[in-house]
């Protein structure tokens, strides 16, 4: 499952925004205040939105009213996003609408929408159709053999307006798109990493993925050790590739029942526990773990991968974001490095800049001069140092 557009509509600085064939491997940049992090957050407010309710979630950014453009306080905030997803054998363009506005100042579900086309011709015919808590799913949309007046629609009403119909309909396996996309919003990662959370001992619960702040890293890289020890072997090799000196890693447990990391350095015979570990050390082994999970995310957004990371490891960084991309997952990636910059496929960078207040995207393979100079041998992070992406600086 792969997303290939999004639309939004008076989302914050987004008044009107698009980017299309968005490719597995997406580099965002940008100067600050241009909306990296903005873009970034839809992927969070989707998720919280089907976590509790789409209140809670602006909630959490500051009421609806901090996240509407400002000047369009009375308007909708529209959120589109396009993705491929395998149905009954073919993969089909899905495309999830999502309409967000107030009643007498409360939050609501305007309009939820999930469609796709059965067949080659034709309109995308809406297997979920909600407004305002109230609407309808369809129950047969696998038999393709069916009319679109044969198929079979079950009404749902929700337990209130600000409730998302995906929540609950995404449950059961009879609602195809509504599943896939709900599995997808549940199982993608928005990094929000913290070395200080990172560090230290943990309760030595069960965990198989890395949580978006780090802070049960020690329980996941000791799940990977006993449960996938091929993969553990592999995550340190890279360790000894990158960060000199390191040359085992180990989750201990201490005598409290709680877990924590222990870094081997080759110049001494006793190994540090981790907050004795540089904050570049330490970020490196979670991206690691991150990146070699044994069931890989299908969707990872990492902003500014660089910080505490020397210069000389970002182009190896870069490789592996793209490398997560091909095995299957989708990246997207913000950056302020050129260095990380330079390992990256010019196909994979759009760049963000305001025009009149109003942020706008451009995707680099389209403009040529970037292209000619690039096939001429010049890298893309040198490229963003001399200016050549316009309105951005390095």
């Amino acid at each position: 499952m792969k997303i290939v557009s999004i639309k939004l509509k008076n989302y914050r600085l987004f008044e009107s925004f698009e980017i299309t064939n968005i490719p597995a491997f997406c580099v965002v940049i940008g100067a600050n205040g241009t909306g990296k992090s903005t873009l970034f957050d839809i992927f969070g407010f989707l998720r919280d939105a089907l976590k509790n309710n789409i209140r809670q979630a602006l909630q959490v950014r500051g009421g609806y009213k901090e996240v509407v453009t400002r000047g369009k306080e009375g308007e909708d905030i529209e959120i589109e996003l396009q993705f491929r997803m395998t149905i009954v054998n073919k993969e089909r363009l899905v495309t999830y609408s999502l309409i967000i506005g107030e009643i007498n100042n409360r939050p609501v579900v305007k309009r939820e929408i999930l469609r796709y086309k059965r067949g080659e011709h034709g309109s995308p015919y809406h297997f979920l159709d909600f407004k305002l808590g109230k609407g309808y799913a369809i129950t047969n949309e696998e038999n393709f053999d069916k009319t679109d007046e044969e198929l079979e629609r079950e009404k749902q009403e929700l337990e209130s307006q600000d409730i998302l119909a995906i929540k609950g309909l995404g449950q059961f396996q009879r609602f195809k798109a509504a599943s896939g996309f709900r599995s997808l919003i549940e199982n993608w990662h928005v990094s929000d990493f913290h070395i200080s959370e990172a560090r230290g001992s943990k309760d030595a619960l069960y965990a198989e993925h890395l949580s978006p702040t780090g802070d049960n890293m020690a329980v996941v890289a000791q799940y990977i050790y006993q449960e996938h020890r091929d993969i553990f072997e592999k995550i340190l090799s890279k360790m000894k590739e990158r960060v000199p000196g390191v040359s085992h890693v180990e989750a201990k447990n201490t005598e409290d029942g709680r877990l924590i990391l222990r870094f081997q350095d080759q110049a001494f015979k006793d190994p540090f526990i981790d907050r004795y570990v540089s904050d570049g050390t330490m970020k490196m082994f979670a991206y690691l773990i991150l990146l070699f999970d044994p069931k890989p995310h299908p969707l990872l957004c990492v902003e500014e991968p660089e910080n505490q990371l020397y210069p000389s490891l970002l182009r190896e960084l870069a490789e592996e974001f793209a490398n997560y991309a091909d095995r299957g997952g989708q990246v997207f990636v913000s950056t302020h490095s050129p260095d990380f910059l330079n390992a990256v496929p010019l196909e994979s960078i759009f760049w963000l800049n305001k025009k009149q207040g109003i942020t706008q995207i451009s995707r680099a393979v389209n403009d040529e001069n970037l292209k000619a100079l690039i096939e001429a041998g010049d890298l893309p992070g040198f490229l963003w140092n001399q200016g050549w992406f316009e309105g951005v600086t390095p």
